[in-house]
């Protein structure tokens, strides 16, 4: 990756560091961290304000004042979910960005090499913000049928993983993880493959399919590598299609993700592409494990969409 300077974006000079921090991330167990966060960026010798949010759908709103108010930077301490609201306002910007990894998944700040421990990450960013540096990533563009737009960071779910996230959302029982893990056991009851269509730099591919990913990084759901080989700067995005798993293959196969080795399974495909159409009936996609758009969808992978302070 290349590094950046504040020269290439005069924005990032001026202004105060933005922070975003979801205090339930990771079921709390980073909460007491936040006045360490803070005093760290501090350090960089900017005045940092701390961003005020109830809900995911405030958070983004925030970011995107903060960012139009002219915040120098932003950072967001939490998981990916906490990334993703940060990033909708900072794509396509020149405004810095720095993820805290502080949820139960953190996968982009993993896959973009910040580490694992919160507080050595912070300390990544307050140098890059006291160094005026920044390294340029791709992200994932998603346009919707309608025209709506939203970018991700991560990973684009659209199979079986999604349609558990749906199903685990529409449910009101029981509460916590067991809500997750129950959902998983009724659709993996109705398991069945879906028919797609897959159009990738304009080349139509029609597969009936129980997995399909597209991602910008590699990992998904904390650390399942479930698109191992996809670059984040390559200007490329990787396409992962499982396809007509039985019950008892899918559970077999599933395992193998965190390792990456499922794409070695005969029934596994990989594809690259700059541009992905992906369409099928009565698939809610998620993006960087967040409710994203109903298929069909177009996801464009943009290059250096989002500078990152490291």
């Amino acid at each position: 990756m290349l590094a950046v300077t504040a020269d290439d974006h005069p924005s990032a000079a001026g202004g105060p560091v933005a922070v975003l921090a979801n205090p339930t991330a990771g079921r709390g167990r980073h909460r007491g961290l936040l006045p360490q966060v803070l005093h760290r960026l501090a350090a960089a010798g900017r005045p940092v304000r701390l961003l005020h949010a109830h809900t995911a759908d405030e958070a983004e709103a925030a970011c995107h004042a903060a960012v139009g108010d002219g915040a120098s930077a932003l950072v967001a301490v939490g998981g990916d979910g906490t990334v993703h609201r940060a990033l909708q306002a900072v794509a396509g910007t020149a405004v810095p960005f720095g993820p805290v990894p502080a949820g139960t998944g953190n996968d982009f700040a993993a896959d973009t090499g910040f580490p694992a421990d919160p507080l050595a990450a912070v300390d990544v960013i307050t140098a890059a913000l006291r160094d005026r540096r920044t390294q340029p990533v791709d992200l994932a563009r998603l346009t919707g049928a309608d025209g709506v737009r939203r970018w991700y960071g991560a990973v684009l779910a659209a199979g079986f993983d999604a349609i558990v996230n749906e199903r685990a959302n529409r449910m009101r029982r029981p509460r916590g993880p067991r809500r997750y893990d129950l959902a998983i056991l009724v659709e993996l009851a109705r398991l069945r493959p879906r028919r797609y269509t897959l159009r990738l730099d304009g080349v139509a591919h029609e597969v009936d399919a129980v997995i399909v990913a597209v991602g910008n990084c590699a990992s998904y759901g904390g650390g399942m590598r479930i698109c191992p080989d996809a670059d984040p700067a390559d200007g490329l995005l990787d396409v992962v299609v499982g396809g007509r798993f039985d019950r008892r293959t899918l559970m077999r196969v599933k395992p193998r993700i965190y390792q990456g080795t499922h794409v070695a399974h005969p029934l596994v495909r990989s594809y690259r592409a700059r541009t992905v159409e992906l369409s099928a009936e009565g698939i809610t996609t998620y993006a960087d494990g967040e409710r994203a758009l109903d298929l069909p969808v177009i996801v464009t992978a943009v290059p250096a969409a989002v500078h990152l302070l490291r």
